[in-house]
């Protein structure tokens, strides 16, 4: 009987995945896998926090591996529908892919082609998962990653730069400001420059971008601050070496920085007939190379991602379903 895709994605949003917090709807899927045949498994990443690999019994190491993850950004927010969209956490971002990721594998599986199933946590904070799944590849040829892309295929994935800029001064009675070293307005004076440098642009995809997402610093209005970061977010299009030289050198000597987490930037195969874009996003693609050659793809528009009013159409799910199992005929016959 074929999976009813926009019951699964209902099901799905119904159980609360914020990253760290994935094992509830892990196991449902678990059950969910189970009953369909499959032969599923927790693969352990850390306490309570374990990804899920599926595959058909004598077939444990598929050509073509459908993935995505199963963790969401706060807050939950709950289930919800009208007549043409699923509204919820997740909804595209990507507890639909998932569903529609299974539902894709079962009508491969009536044809005789079997696919592997593989979701795992920590996407939206720092791959934790892929990471870990990398470590257990099977030998498959082909990832078919799934992220919002309006059902269009990836042809690259922008990188992020994690970068945490940190002041450091000498405090002192506000009313003598002379006997301080303020930390906020080195800080400031670092940020500005860096606001003012020039980023590097790659003619197939477009700019690198950064944003300055937190500011903390000082003590109490009338104590000179001895202490201030900041935390930015590259988006790569491209290596990150010269970047990163550049960043240190506009800081200095107000400031300096650590560099928390890198996730490069990929350019990605396409498959004839399908619309392409760019994904000015990061996705699991880069932790997971051990899995095969990847395509990025999957239902959903990005823009409603991580927003109070996420949603994902009803008919965008079906259309989904039929693009990745076209996909994966054409890559299983490569």
């Amino acid at each position: 009987m074929p999976v009813d895709v926009v019951a699964l994605t209902r099901k799905l949003i119904d159980v609360e995945s914020i990253t760290g917090n994935e094992a509830a709807v892990a196991e449902l899927l678990l059950e969910e896998l189970t009953a369909l045949g499959y032969k599923a498994v927790r693969m352990p990443v850390e306490e309570n926090r374990f990804n899920l690999w599926a595959t058909s019994p004598g077939h444990e190491r598929p050509k073509v591996v459908f993935s995505t993850h199963m963790d969401v950004v706060p807050p939950w927010i709950a289930f919800s529908e009208d007549e043409t969209r699923i509204f919820g956490r997740g909804a595209c971002d990507a507890k639909g892919i998932i569903a529609a990721q299974v539902a894709a594998a079962e009508r491969l599986r009536e044809e005789g082609i079997y696919t592997g199933l593989l979701f795992v946590v920590g996407e939206e904070r720092d791959s934790t998962g892929a990471w870990e799944a990398n470590r257990h590849a099977p030998g498959s040829k082909f990832l078919i990653n799934g992220e919002p892309t309006d059902n269009r295929i990836g042809i690259a994935s922008n990188g992020a730069l994690r970068v945490n800029v940190i002041a450091e001064g000498k405090m002192a009675h506000s009313a003598y400001p002379e006997l301080g070293e303020s930390a906020i307005e080195k800080l400031l004076n670092a940020l500005e420059r860096l606001r003012k440098l020039p980023l590097p642009v790659n003619p197939k995809v477009g700019p690198c971008t950064v944003n300055i997402g937190m500011i903390e610093g000082g003590r109490a209005p009338n104590v000179i601050p001895d202490k201030a970061d900041a935390q930015l977010l590259y988006r790569l299009v491209g290596p990150s070496d010269q970047l990163r030289k550049d960043i240190e050198a506009a800081i200095a000597p107000d400031a300096h920085c650590e560099f928390a987490l890198e996730i490069p930037f990929v350019e990605l195969r396409t498959v004839p007939g399908i619309p392409t874009m760019t994904a000015k996003f990061t996705t699991d693609i880069p932790g997971l190379s051990n899995w095969g050659e990847p395509v990025l793809l999957g239902p959903g528009s990005i823009h409603v991602a991580h927003t109070p009013a996420e949603f994902i159409s009803k008919q965008e799910l079906h259309e989904a379903v039929d693009l990745y199992v076209k996909v994966a005929e054409y890559l299983n016959n490569e």
